[in-house]
């Protein structure tokens, strides 16, 4: 049985406990939490922008923790699972290598390089397994375009256009300090800025436009430019504040022979554009969020069991996600383009 901890437990923290109860020899054997009612089984306060909302849960075998150090005493534990905001995921991630635990982190692998860097470097030193938890590629819909990246189904990748926009998140206090939360380029962007990273490998610059709070992109369009100049990839990211707007994400990827479209706001599944004029609709899993991110949890446990680090969750390419935030927050700012 492998056992796991998980230090955190707001929205992400819930999801990952759930997420683990849907695998066979996978057990939640700890929590770590500052708020007291959610050690004794309280999430009703818990809330995000999908997915089911906090309830109360029956801890009954699991073990509680109000101080990390603590639970990293405990032999027991295979995976420290770090669910915490982002300003605690490099410190409590090293920590949890040092003593010699292999770490799920969730996304973004920290808020500042260094801290990423020093994360990679702790888990070479360990010699424990580090991954990051970009869920994106779990996703049936971006699981598809990645399957067919990788078997050349369509031909060679041309590039695509990216979108991931929601509405004002005021549940998060501080989402806009980039010293706790790191705002919508940080936050949300990542999921992208990862999965085109991972598609297209890393770009030679990148041009971003956008509006701002203060120094801190709200809302924005991202050109990612290659040494190929058929390599046209884009992303467009943020907040609007209109209330009504619905958590959206969605693609459009241009292989050699195929488009392949997916657009939650407009309702629109993965379809498939073929060179000779067809247009099709795959059938694949109709999953819900919880067993999407069991996916995730399933690679993380199997990379612990096996020791074999997983591609997808590698925390350099994490790393690497993370730089080209910063880039195109540079770029916004400069309103111009920044060379990587």
């Amino acid at each position: 049985m492998l056992k796991v901890g998980i230090t955190g437990i707001g929205f992400m923290g819930m999801m990952h406990y759930l997420a683990y109860q849907k695998l066979e020899g996978v057990k939640v054997a700890a929590i770590c939490e500052k708020i007291p009612e959610r050690l004794k089984g309280d999430w009703t306060k818990i809330k995000g922008n999908f997915g089911p909302q906090g309830t109360m849960m029956d801890l009954t075998g699991v073990a509680t923790y109000s101080d990390l150090d603590e639970m990293l005493k405990n032999p027991d534990l295979d995976l420290i699972d770090v669910c915490l905001p982002p300003f605690g995921h490099a410190e409590a991630t090293v920590k949890a290598l040092e003593a010699g635990k292999n770490v799920l982190c969730e996304k973004p692998i920290a808020l500042k390089t260094a801290e990423a860097d020093a994360m990679v470097v702790a888990a070479k030193k360990s010699g424990k397994l580090l991954m990051i938890g970009h869920v994106l590629p779990f996703f049936t819909s971006h699981a598809f375009v990645y399957d067919a990246a990788v078997s050349g189904r369509y031909g060679k990748l041309l590039g695509g256009h990216f979108n991931r926009v929601i509405s004002d998140p005021t549940w998060l206090e501080k989402f806009y300090d980039m010293d706790v939360c790191g705002g919508p380029m940080l936050d949300l962007h990542i999921h992208d800025a990862h999965f085109i990273r991972l598609l297209f490998g890393m770009p030679k610059a990148v041009q971003s436009v956008g509006r701002t709070r203060g120094n801190v992109p709200e809302f924005f369009n991202t050109q990612f430019l290659y040494d190929d100049p058929r390599l046209v990839v884009t992303a467009t990211s943020g907040v609007i504040m209109q209330q009504g707007r619905p958590f959206t994400h969605g693609y459009e990827v241009h292989f050699e022979k195929a488009t392949v479209l997916c657009e939650t706001f407009m309702g629109t599944p993965v379809t498939v554009l073929t060179e000779d004029g067809k247009v099709e609709k795959p059938e694949l899993p109709n999953y819900d969020e919880i067993e999407m991110f069991s996916h995730e949890m399933k690679e993380v446990t199997d990379a612990v069991k096996s020791g074999k680090p997983s591609k997808m969750l590698d925390g350099q390419l994490a790393r690497d996600a993370l730089v080209l935030c910063h880039y195109q927050i540079e770029s916004v700012n400069q309103r111009k383009r920044v060379e990587i």
